[in-house]
Parts: structure tokens; sequence; C-alpha cells
């Protein structure tokens, strides 16, 4: 009896890691398995970050772009409303307020208080816009700034645009300003990324009809001395460049034309 209980107990142990077994890890399979699926999940994170940037990035271009836009007609606009302003109406005519002076071209008889080249192709054309302000009358000129010298002060205002894509202001041309151009000329950029400046004019020509209602619109090269005098509103096209955003979001024109189309305030009253 003895012997027989020494040979079960000899034999337990055995007995017991058979019955555990042996541990056993993942095999190759599965292990691939596993490290494919972590590889889409992180091609799927990594994705959605780049669309992510992606958005953001085109968002930001949006606004730039649509900050320019402001920023451009909104100098113009306020520009082109003053243009014939003069104070003091007991004092001044319109002729001896802006009389022509042979600095400015553009302009080719007294009083004329808009003109205009014409360019078709990019960059477009040229517009002047000219009028006389009293110190402190707070009139601002296309640089934002505004008379503050005491006395009476004209201002001669031409937009345009250049190969670079500035839009850019020249006031009085003999007078410093912010910024030089490299061609030399005293011009302060505006806004960047515009591709074209197309300006046309809203005349008057059947005076028969007694009314400041626009019934043609030309361009510079069409327009009279008859017309400068009856111009009634300018319409303001700017184009552009929105080639960056083309680029990275598929349906996105390359250029953007925005147009506005501004009362003189002289002539119509307030902007349409």
């Amino acid at each position: 009896l003895y012997a027989l209980h020494r040979a079960m107990n000899t034999h337990a142990p055995y007995a017991v890691r058979r019955r555990r077994g042996p541990q056993q890890g993942f095999t190759l399979v599965e292990l691939s398995v596993a490290v494919l699926i972590g590889l889409f999940l992180l091609g799927g994170l990594l994705t959605l970050v780049q669309d992510m940037r992606r958005t953001f990035g085109n968002q930001n271009q949006l606004a730039q772009l649509q900050d320019n836009e402001r920023l451009a007609m909104t100098l113009i606009t306020d520009v082109v409303q003053a243009a014939g302003y003069y104070p003091n109406p007991t004092f001044y005519t319109i002729t001896s307020a802006l009389p022509h002076v042979p600095a400015y071209p553009a302009f080719v008889q007294d009083g004329q208080a808009i003109a205009g080249t014409h360019n078709a192709a990019p960059p477009g054309d040229t517009l002047w816009v000219q009028f006389l302000t009293a110190s402190g009358d707070g009139i601002i000129n296309c640089t934002g700034g505004s008379n503050t010298t005491g006395i009476p002060q004209p201002y001669v205002n031409r937009f345009s645009a250049d190969a670079l894509g500035n839009l850019n202001c020249q006031l009085n041309l003999a007078a410093p300003v912010a910024l030089i151009s490299p061609s030399g000329a005293l011009a302060a950029p505006l806004s960047g990324g515009v591709k074209n400046l197309q300006i046309l004019y809203g005349v008057k020509r059947n005076l028969a009809i007694v009314n400041n209602n626009v019934d043609t619109y030309v361009d510079a090269s069409q327009m009279s001395a008859a017309d400068w005098a009856n111009l009634i509103c300018v319409k303001v096209t700017l184009t552009f460049d929105n080639s960056a955003l083309a680029k990275s979001q598929l349906g996105q024109p390359a250029t953007i034309q925005f147009t506005r189309v501004i009362t003189v305030m002289s002539r119509g009253g307030a902007n349409t």
C-alpha cells in the first residue's frame, strides 16, 4: 500500500501538467491581419486630416479673395461717389472748383469730375476721379486719407491694375504717397490678385427726356465731351485671380469677376 501511494503521488504533477497543456501565441496569419487592419485605419485617419487641412486652406484663400474684393470695391465706391464734390457752393462752381489742368491729360474740359482710358487687354482700363475738399470735411481719397491741411485741397485719384496683379492708386501724381512702384510712379497698392480692371460709363444721351436715368453704357474710348458731362454712374468690373483655389478644389474657376455699379452722387444721389 505504501508503494502504491507513493507511486500515485509521484505521477500526480505530470497529470496536472497534461491537463493544463502548453501556452500558445498568435499565428503569423493573425499578426498579418492585425497589421493590415491597423494600416487601413491609419490611412483613413491620414486622409481625414489631409481633407481637413485642404478645406481649411481653401476657406482661408476664399476669405482672402473676398477681403480683397471688398477692400477694392469699397475704396473705388467711396471715391467715385465723391466725384465732382466741392465745398462752399456759394464761393465755387463746378468749373472753378475743378479746372482743366494739363498735368492730368485724361480730363479734357473744366468741371470734368471723372475720366478714363480703355484697354481691352489685361490689365485693363484706368479710372480718374477728382474732387475738391475742405480741411476736415472727411472726404476720403483713394489712399484712405482725407484733407487735414487747413486749406482746400484738390484730389485727383487714378485707379489702375498692373501686370503684377496689384490694384493701384495714384494720388495727385506729383504728391508723395505710401509706396513707390518698381516703375518709379508714386503708387500705393490697394489689393493683390487683380487680373483685369474694366470700366463702363453709364450716360444719358437722350436729353429730350428730363431725368437722370442711364440709357447707354460705353467704355472710355466711346465717350464724348457731352457724355462726360452727362455721366450718371460707373460700372466697375474687377477680375480676380482664383488659380490657387481652382487647383485644390474641383469645379472652381481660374478667375472670378466682381462687378458693381456706382452712382455719381452729384448726378444720381445714393449708390445703386
